[in-house]
């Protein structure tokens, strides 16, 4: 614990010169993601040294862990007592620390059934562009204007400030878990999963790429096995079964690695497939698309746009970033709330400079 308190005053020392000089700052753990979002610019400020769980009560659900913190770490330990991450969290790599995790704000298969990280927050420790740790989350620093300020760093890139500590609500592992695969065409997955949604089967996970549709299902034993016998279907054995949902999670599937950028698009649930040359897969119950295209990224933008989604240059080269932007751009009420809290939290300007900056 000293360790971690030295490593937090180092932080906060680093943070006000920086605020004084107006230098800018790079926050950063393992660097896994560092391919995610526009140019990485400024003196490279490392949480690595914040490691370890602080609090974890199994019976309340609830774990408190420094940002630091290996996420194999600390899905080890809450695996010891039967319990795990709702949300699946993108490994990527041995790494990937947990305040990475909440800053980018990703979630992985398991997002369609169970919610997404943001909805596990329970509350943050945060260091400011002042140089001044705050705590949310009910604990002793009000919420800003009215924002769950703990939920908000979840996606925020490291703009709002240096995460240095999480808690997190948890839950225990399901009893059972099945992965079954279908010979369809993405038009024909689309309808499956579409009509899967209106009944009550216990499905945690979709994935469909190059004609398998692959539906998972998590729970208890009894209506796992009726959910099964009922749908059909190739059973996968269980390490296939979770050699495939990793593959998906970390977008390593084969899908994944076709030549050129990557894109992530958001769409309301039922829409047909997009009409957008690529290889292209989905998750989610066909609200996560993913493309690999070498196609403009106004027209990628504005078929997503007119399926009533968005989509964000997730994987590519600083090239392709410049040409294309990484992050749709947002209205004008959006960017002024966003504007609001950088200010309030980060009034010189100084972390993570441009990298959520909008295309």
């Amino acid at each position: 614990m000293t360790g971690n308190l030295a490593g937090v005053d180092l932080l906060v020392e680093q943070v006000r010169e920086a605020a004084a000089a107006r230098r800018a700052l790079r926050i950063r753990g393992g660097g896994t993601k560092d391919f995610y979002g526009r140019e990485l610019r400024g003196e490279i400020l490392d949480t690595r040294s914040l490691a370890g769980i602080l609090a974890y009560s199994p019976s309340e659900l609830v774990v408190t862990a420094r940002a630091g913190t290996l996420l194999a770490d600390l899905e080890a330990r809450l695996a010891s007592s039967g319990q795990f991450l709702p949300f699946e969290p993108p490994q990527f790599s041995g790494g990937t620390t947990l305040g990475g995790v909440v800053a980018c704000g990703l979630s992985g298969p398991a997002r369609q059934a169970r919610g997404g990280l943001r909805d596990f927050v329970l509350g943050a420790q945060l260091l400011d562009g002042r140089g001044q740790v705050l705590r949310f989350g009910g604990q002793v620093m009000k919420n800003v204007a009215g924002f769950d300020v703990a939920r908000t760093l979840a996606g925020s890139l490291g703009t709002l400030g240096v995460i240095l500590e999480v808690s997190l609500k948890v839950l225990p592992r399901p009893q059972t878990s099945a992965t079954h695969c279908f010979a369809l065409e993405e038009a024909a997955a689309l309808e499956r999963v579409t009509g899967w949604a209106g009944r009550p089967l216990p499905i945690s996970a979709t994935a469909w790429s190059a004609g398998t549709l692959a539906v998972r299902l998590s729970g208890s034993l009894a209506p796992v096995r009726a959910a099964a016998a009922s749908l059909g279907g190739e059973v996968l054995a269980p390490t296939q079964a979770d050699a495939l949902w990793a593959d998906v999670r970390d977008q390593r599937a084969a899908a994944f690695a076709a030549p050129g950028p990557l894109w992530r698009i958001t769409l309301p649930a039922g829409r047909p497939p997009l009409e957008l040359a690529g290889t292209q897969c989905f998750e989610w119950g066909g609200t996560l698309r993913w493309l690999t295209s070498d196609l403009p990224g106004t027209v990628i933008r504005a078929a997503s746009a007119q399926l009533g989604g968005h989509a964000t240059l997730f994987r590519a080269s600083p090239e392709d970033k410049a040409r294309s932007g990484v992050f749709t751009r947002r209205s004008a009420s959006v960017a002024a709330i966003e504007g609001r809290l950088k200010a309030a939290f980060d009034p010189q300007g100084i972390f993570n400079q441009g990298r959520v900056d909008a295309a």
